[in-house]
């Protein structure tokens, strides 16, 4: 699917990650292979993260929620009740700022299958689609096909064919039906590395195979970051050229960030982000220097 939508080159997005409805409670019961029978904090932090977003000036031109909705694995209990109360958190959006979801790994499976991919894509929409914004193609992955699509072959095979195209079009195009884009960004759950390219296999990371063959398809087509969820901990850094930004969670923390967001501005230039939390972005908003940049 593309979808695009006209404006200037500054532009601001909003870029959240694992609200996870139902994880809080398992994780401090230590008991996360459960569904989580209690989600009352996901659901107020995710209203105060949609109240953050909209008191934002300017206006985020879209907002990019980065994989795990809920904690509930497909088919388990607690899945119904999670989806349906994170869609009623997530309604107080403004309605001038589009939602755009990422599959993660318990919205899928950690081994998805054609039927949790199908259930998902009733629920939240396409698993994989781009977009443009301002000149900038946005490229939406569902990472659990590069992480263990063993149930669904053929799910994954489509997806690669579709990335080719894209990453192709997008490093070639110059014809005034399809201008080359100013940036290239793309939005998946699980990150490429947390730390270097090189680093082990990990929970938190896809295989070194898988994420070596992504870094060199995405580098040559000039991909300029990637925003990835999953490790509820702020993580990346630079190689190469390309930015592997890993922001923390909505919801349950792992580590020692707090509660957030990340806002990014997009320049004809750069691609700028910053990680905030829910209590500074909804007192006095995003940094000034990002604002000015968004002035300029």
């Amino acid at each position: 699917m593309m979808q695009s939508v006209s404006g200037r080159d500054h532009f601001a997005s909003s870029r959240p990650a694992d609200p996870q409805l139902g994880l809080m409670k398992a994780w401090r019961v230590g008991d996360c292979d459960g569904g989580g029978d209690e989600w009352a904090e996901e659901v107020e932090l995710t209203k105060q993260a949609v109240e953050a977003v909209n008191q934002l000036r300017p206006r985020p031109r879209f907002m990019v929620l980065c994989g795990d909705l809920v904690h509930a694995m497909p088919d388990t209990p607690f899945r119904e009740g999670q989806e349906r109360d994170l869609k009623a958190a997530l309604k107080g959006t403004d309605p001038s700022i589009p939602l755009v979801f990422v599959s993660g790994n318990h919205d899928l499976g950690n081994t998805p299958t054609p039927s949790t991919v199908e259930q998902y894509c009733s629920a939240w929409g396409d698993d994989y689609f781009s977009f443009w914004v301002g000149g900038v193609l946005c490229l939406v992955l569902n990472s659990q096909l590069f992480y263990d699509a063993s149930a669904c072959p053929k799910l994954k095979e489509a997806q690669e064919t579709w990335l080719e195209e894209q990453l192709s079009r997008a490093s070639s195009s110059s014809s005034s039906t399809e201008p080359k884009p100013k940036h290239i960004l793309v939005f998946q759950h699980i990150p490429l590395y947390l730390k270097s390219p090189d680093e082990e296999d990990d929970y938190f990371n896809l295989q070194r195979a898988v994420r070596q063959n992504l870094l060199d398809r995405f580098r040559k087509a000039g991909v300029k970051a990637v925003f990835s969820g999953h490790y509820h901990r702020n993580a990346g850094t630079r190689h190469g050229g390309l930015d592997m930004v890993v922001s923390s969670a909505i919801g349950c923390q792992l580590g020692n960030d707090t509660h957030g967001v990340r806002v990014v501005v997009v320049t004809a230039d750069d691609v700028i982000h910053r990680y905030h939390s829910l209590e500074q972005l909804r007192a006095r908003g995003m940094d000034e220097d990002l604002r000015k940049l968004l002035q300029a």
